[in-house]
């Protein structure tokens, strides 16, 4: 009975980290992707409105990570200490470029010459999304754990698989990113997010049609479970769908719809990378359920996170609706045009 509580409560802690994850990267995804994005525009007033759009915004959406990295080493603390030792610096890489970003995005309105915090914010962000791909790539390409921690080297996530997964995950939030300026800008900058949106469309369809035989032939019980679950062709039926309709979306020049077919593709990739993998939370190495904390642990954690995350969800689904609308250039008085 005993080991049967434990199972469900690992279970529930493992669904709750997933909806952590999940709601982080979605947020903070298009928040990286607009930083990217700034890099490849000239015009200073175009970059301004790219990043006013998230100034009441972006700072919120970091808190999900906050929490995501609490939960982690509260409930499944073999994970947090694996992951951190073999990815420590990926995941330290995506911390100074967090910080990096944020003190840029808060001084650059103080600064006479604004390039070198535009440089700062943009190359904070992309450091940031690629960190965060190497250490996905490096998770899913095989930690080796052993006495409640990992017995990988300093650099033994920098793979070929994780490279290709940091391109994925920086095309993922350049696309998010896009998709979300769709929503909130107009004119140059809108109609420029519908071709960066495209092109990094086009960009993870390659990449699913890559990492998927990669993914089955690093893991071959991988293969096995696909053919015999049901739900990953509805999964993958909803993921070819979800690309078609964003294509489509963005050819129509849809201001809304775009971002929510961008969100669909993400909730089907998550969705069969943990069909593919559960109940692993380490791929072929640990399980939820080894991993977890005593029962006592995940149960009084239950009641607080019963407590915090409905209180975060109202302030930011509050954020998004005071902030909501368009952001525009500034006109010039006519004196200036004068």
């Amino acid at each position: 009975m005993e080991a049967e509580i434990q199972l469900l409560l690992a279970t529930i802690w493992y669904a709750i980290i997933g909806l952590i994850l999940v709601l982080y990267v979605i947020l903070d995804g298009f928040d990286l992707g607009v930083g990217i994005l700034t890099l490849f525009t000239d015009e200073e007033e175009q970059r301004s409105v790219m990043m006013t759009t998230l100034g009441s915004v972006w700072d919120a959406n970091e808190t999900w990570l906050v929490l995501l990295g609490g939960a982690l080493f509260g409930a499944f603390p073999l994970v947090y200490a694996a992951v951190l030792h073999a990815l420590y610096i990926p995941v330290m890489a995506m911390l100074f470029g967090l910080i990096f970003r944020g003190v840029a995005l808060e001084f650059r309105s103080l600064a006479r010459r604004k390039r070198p915090w535009n440089l700062v914010f943009g190359g904070g962000s992309l450091v940031a999304a690629a960190a965060q791909g190497f250490a996905l790539g490096g998770l899913l390409g095989g930690l080796s754990v052993a006495h409640g921690g990992s017995a990988d080297g300093a650099w033994s996530w920098l793979t070929p698989y994780a490279a290709f997964g940091a391109a994925g995950v920086v095309a993922a939030y350049v696309l998010f990113g896009a998709t979300y300026l769709i929503i909130k800008s107009e004119g140059d900058i809108q109609s420029v997010s519908f071709r960066r949106a495209q092109q990094a469309g086009v960009f993870l369809i390659f990449a699913a049609l890559v990492v998927i035989p990669w993914t089955v032939r690093l893991y071959p019980y991988v293969a096995e479970r696909w053919a015999r679950l049901p739900a990953f062709y509805y999964l993958a039926g909803l993921l070819a769908l979800a690309f078609a309709m964003l294509l489509r979306s963005l050819r129509l020049r849809r201001e809304l719809s775009p971002f929510f077919w961008s969100v669909v593709v993400f909730l089907a990739s998550a969705g069969l990378m943990v069909l593919s993998h559960y109940p692993y939370i380490v791929p072929a190495a640990v399980t939820a359920q080894e991993a977890a904390s005593p029962s006592k642990t995940l149960i009084f954690m239950l009641t607080g996170i019963g407590m915090l995350f409905p209180v975060m969800l109202i302030y930011n689904g509050y954020q998004y609706l005071v902030f909501r609308g368009k952001v525009r250039l500034r006109k010039r008085p006519a004196a200036d045009e004068a």
